[in-house]
């Protein structure tokens, strides 16, 4: 099996670059280039730490099917990968799809979590719709407090953040475009 474009095909199948899987997998964009041209032959282990930049297993690694009969139109709930953490959980929509033009995301955020104090910046725009609890939105120099059921939408070149300030779980659906997951 040619891991290196397998990596690649899979990589591009969940539509990130390689800077964006090494950053992901905790290791250099050189190490994800070296893979996907056979320059090296990845271990393993080193391929499984890689692949935690991906929302697949190394069983779904090699098992992957690079070209799915037809699209795929349903998730089930279990079926949605995490691209978050323990605390923030970012579940996308989707992933079956090789040309994605927008994430869809379901996110959970734990009480006090955050984005970071570094604000997010990056291409396109986004917009979401609080479900239950409360999350602290800032975009640029402006924030606030959003509940059930309110809303927002920005230019996600301005720098942003989120933080849930509630006692309670706050659920959200977002999307981005073009997407950046």
């Amino acid at each position: 099996m040619d891991v290196g474009a397998r990596l690649r095909m899979v990589r591009t199948r969940f539509g990130l670059s390689q800077r964006e899987l090494a950053k992901r997998a905790g290791v250099t964009n050189g190490t994800i280039s070296l893979i996907e041209q056979n320059r090296v032959s990845p271990s393993v282990s080193s391929l499984k730490k890689v692949l935690e930049g991906l929302p697949i297993t190394l069983a779904e690694f090699f098992t992957f099917d690079a070209e799915p009969a037809q699209p795929r139109v349903f998730y089930q709930a279990d079926e949605l990968p995490n691209l978050g953490n323990e605390d923030i959980n970012l579940m996308l929509v989707g992933t079956a799809h090789d040309k994605r033009d927008i994430a869809i995301l379901r996110e959970r955020y734990l009480p006090g979590a955050d984005t970071g104090p570094d604000m997010l910046l990056h291409e396109g725009q986004e917009g979401g719709v609080v479900i239950r609890g409360s999350i602290e939105v800032t975009v640029g120099n402006e924030s606030r407090v959003l509940g059930p059921g309110d809303a927002y939408y920005f230019d996600s070149k301005l720098p942003h953040r989120f933080r849930n300030v509630g006692d309670d779980i706050c659920e959200m659906v977002s999307a981005s475009s073009p997407p950046t997951f």
